[in-house]
């Protein structure tokens, strides 16, 4: 096929725009002799004045492609346009290399394009200050400084841009240079399959994933006269796990998020209004500390069962979920006049004549919403009369995403992981356990829940003793929070921990974003590296 002389000198600029990034492979003592002689690295913005040095250093780079270089009104034009996004490495402060990007609105061009029409038939033209998406027109270093990995200093820089910027990613079309080889074998999805799987070695693909890049869909006639690739390319992108979409409210979600939790101490109380002001006391504390969370443990107020004693059990805690109600509003009027997300433990409630474990989470802005809890235990059945619940949710919050699971459902990991897959950050578990080895199956199972899910995990239960309460008598806690085990977090994945059975609060901040890390980027990848061809969960 015919190639307009014009496009063909734009068609190889492009085409090694990528290929180079494969290319640094050195020769070991070339390496190591231009590494003993280099006295300076630096990384600037690209000048015009630097313009016949950089049209020097593409020559070089690509012998085999004459005439392969960028006219100086395109360099001044991109500049003018995007200067942040035109960087050179300098080595000794000589030109090593250049990244050229623009941004573009990509909702233009994700589906299909060109690379003709992606850089606006080489005007530039459609880059966009208000656009949402750095876009890759050029990369390249010169021969001598292969193998010395500048290409990735390049591509970080690229990174922090996108991230500082707040974009939400970078992309470009990736030649697939060896296709041709293979061409009359496998279709061009076939080929990436297999470059992926390694069975095909591929310089622009493989240093692309190793790079943190995806390949996304495939580009048909992304660059007109590129035999090599059979001008096919792979759009590939990187996504910006720090990209915060656009809103109109005037609020924004935190990412440093402090939890305070609040082991109490079971006692004897004269009525609901004494309960309420011992409650508003922890309230007050944490609030104190700008906590942005107060975690109350489940059945903290099984101390009002006492004037009930003379009852059976079954009787006497129908008679506590009357206060239910009240203890909530008083709950809700606490979080918004103290400025803080209650959660309330849990309460018994009754329903359709039918007794429930439930507790509410009372919103700073006046909201409340109501969980449940799933799985009662066997005592819960036998003793009380108490039924599971059938609500499971996570909860939008002024914080993120987060889940609640009374005691016994942190045991049953199915439960977290539906909560995980709704974008659950931080799972709260208010619990009551009278022994140490119960109290041991929610903390085990609690921190268990971290690291599966990767994402924080705060428990708070109740200590001390109610001899005048029936099936209530002896308490055993230590509250405490967990986090994912990988190097942003501790090494024992415990980020705080009470001092066990004895009243007090634990504060504690959380770093949601490291969270966003550890899913793109840890050591491990539980959530993203599940068989999910093999098996699924989901809600019925």
């Amino acid at each position: 096929m015919s190639v307009c002389p014009v496009f063909c000198t734009f068609a190889k600029v492009a085409a090694r725009s990528i290929l180079r990034n494969g290319r640094e492979q050195p020769e070991h003592n070339a390496k190591l002799s231009m590494t003993n002689e280099i006295e300076n690295i630096e990384l600037a913005f690209l000048s015009l004045d630097d313009y016949q040095e950089l049209k020097e250093a593409m020559i070089e780079s690509y012998t085999n492609m004459p005439n392969s270089f960028w006219k100086e009104h395109h360099i001044k034009s991109l500049i003018n346009r995007f200067p942040d996004g035109q960087v050179v490495i300098k080595v000794n402060s000589l030109i090593a290399g250049c990244a050229l990007s623009i941004i573009v609105d990509y909702s233009k061009f994700e589906k299909r394009h060109t690379y003709r029409e992606i850089t606006g038939d080489y005007t530039f033209e459609t880059h966009t200050d208000d656009g949402d998406e750095l876009y890759g027109i050029d990369v390249f270093i010169k021969p001598e400084f292969r193998g010395l990995r500048l290409g990735r200093r390049l591509y970080d820089y690229r990174k922090e841009l996108c991230e500082r910027l707040n974009l939400r990613g970078i992309a470009f079309g990736g030649r697939i240079p060896n296709y041709h080889k293979y061409a009359d074998k496998f279709s061009a999805k076939e080929y990436i399959e297999r470059v992926r799987r390694r069975e095909i070695h591929d310089p622009v693909l493989n240093f692309q994933i190793s790079n943190e890049f995806h390949p996304s869909k495939i580009l048909k006639g992304y660059l007109e006269g590129d035999e090599a690739s059979n001008e096919f390319a792979v759009l590939l992108e990187w996504d910006n796990i720090y990209y915060e979409a656009p809103t109109k409210k005037a609020s924004t979600i935190k990412k440093i998020v402090r939890l305070g939790l609040i082991q109490w101490q079971m006692r004897s109380y004269k009525n609901m209004e004494d309960l309420m002001q011992q409650a508003e006391f922890f309230v007050d504390a944490v609030s104190g500390y700008r906590a942005d969370f107060a975690l109350f443990p489940e059945f903290f107020n099984a101390p009002l069962m006492a004037e009930n004693n003379h009852l059976s059990e079954a009787e006497a805690i129908r008679e506590l979920a009357k206060f239910t109600p009240d203890i909530v509003q008083r709950f809700s009027e606490l979080a918004i006049s103290y400025n803080i997300n209650i959660i309330t433990g849990s309460m018994p409630e009754i329903e359709n004549d039918r007794l429930h474990n439930a507790g509410y989470l009372c919103k700073r802005d006046g909201t409340r919403e109501k969980y449940e809890k799933l799985h009662v235990t066997p005592d819960e059945t036998r003793v009380w009369g108490m039924e599971g619940g059938s609500k499971l949710t996570a909860f939008d919050t002024d914080c993120g995403k987060i889940g609640i699971l009374i005691c016994y459902d942190s045991e049953f990991p199915e439960l977290s992981r539906l909560l995980a897959d709704e974008g659950m950050d931080i799972l709260f578990i208010p619990f009551l356990t009278d022994t140490q080895n119960g109290y041991s199956r929610v903390r085990y199972c609690a921190q268990a829940r971290a690291i599966e899910n990767e994402c924080y995990v705060a428990i708070a239960g109740s200590v001390g003793n109610l001899p005048r309460v029936h099936n209530m008598d002896i308490q055993y806690a230590q509250s405490m929070v967990f986090t994912p085990c990988d190097f942003s977090f501790p090494a024992n994945g415990i980020k705080a921990e009470a001092t066990p059975n004895t009243e007090m609060i634990l504060i504690a901040d959380l770093d949601i974003d490291l969270l966003r890390e550890l899913n793109q980027f840890g050591s491990v990848r539980n959530l993203k590296n599940r068989r999910l061809d093999i098996f699924e969960l989901k809600k019925r």
